[in-house]
């Protein structure tokens, strides 16, 4: 059995026919607790609060498919879709035989988390926490995402990347240099002719372009059941203040916490945010 805050375990689990990593952290004995990256990202973005959050609860940290250390789609037009994500989340389920669970998402994660609680795991999702996002997304900060996400730069170095990524992720605010060398390693893979890229499927753009329904949420908040915290940035272009005070006067009725100084989004790294999720989880 697994001490807490040891981790992560890699698990690759056999989803359909697709393979789903999984970073996990703790005993698995402990409640399940399920934290969903955002749109370009991996679940090794998690890793101070996994570990943190691990004394308490089994931490399951997946990648999404087609980002790290997941497989990528054999039909980007259909498997990009939260669909497809939520039946990937339900083969994570089943593995670890998980029945009730609590959900962290940021950005995507967060939207498929709102999908699934005010769906197929309503009354299963007993607490859900929203890191800045909401159920519609400004025109102009979507293009903004699909701009950087769909045609990724290729480099010579990892130094490059490096570069690029502190300025492509600016918005996250300050962290420390351990954070953004963790974000190099797990954000960047070798292409066949040795240059350096970023660690995704550059065709899961596809997602924003033929399901545009999963952007559109509303009546998912409106159904979710579960006790919602809601998490913004107090510059993000993503969550503006105005969706965030609708947000908290429908559905779950979250109450929402501002980090001042972060743009899009959060990193739940700090002693604060990790303090937030420990006293709302265990709530």
């Amino acid at each position: 059995m697994q001490q807490a805050n040891s981790g992560p375990n890699s698990v690759h689990i056999k989803a359909g026919p697709h393979e789903i990593h999984v970073s996990e952290w703790g005993d698995p004995e402990k409640p399940a607790l399920v934290m969903w990256h955002g749109l370009a990202r991996t679940g090794r973005d998690f890793d101070e609060a996994a570990a943190a959050l691990s004394d308490a609860y089994f931490v399951l940290c997946p990648d999404t498919l087609g980002r790290g250390m997941s497989s990528w789609a054999g039909d980007p037009t259909r498997d990009y879709s939260f669909q497809v994500f939520g039946d990937h989340a339900f083969a994570i389920l089943d593995h670890y035989d998980i029945g009730e669970l609590r959900w962290i998402g940021t950005s995507m994660g967060a939207l498929l988390g709102m999908t699934l609680a005010g769906g197929r795991l309503r009354g299963r999702i007993s607490h859900l926490v929203v890191n800045d996002i909401g159920p519609v997304i400004p025109e102009p900060a979507m293009e903004r995402i699909v701009t950087y996400v769909g045609s990724p730069p290729v480099f010579d170095t990892m130094g490059e990347i490096s570069d690029w990524l502190r300025t492509v992720y600016q918005p996250f605010g300050a962290n420390s240099d351990a954070f953004w060398r963790r974000m190099t390693d797990t954000s960047a893979r070798r292409t066949d002719a040795g240059k350096v890229t970023v660690h995704y499927d550059p065709k899961m753009v596809a997602h924003l372009e033929h399901h545009k329904q999963d952007f559109d949420l509303w009546s998912d908040w409106d159904r979710i059941e579960a006790k919602t915290l809601l998490l913004r940035g107090e510059v993000s272009d993503v969550l503006p203040a105005a969706v965030a005070d609708e947000m908290a006067t429908r559905g779950p009725k979250p109450n929402c916490e501002v980090f001042a100084g972060v743009g899009h989004a959060p990193t739940l790294t700090t002693a604060r945010e990790i303090g937030l999720l420990r006293d709302f989880l265990a709530g």
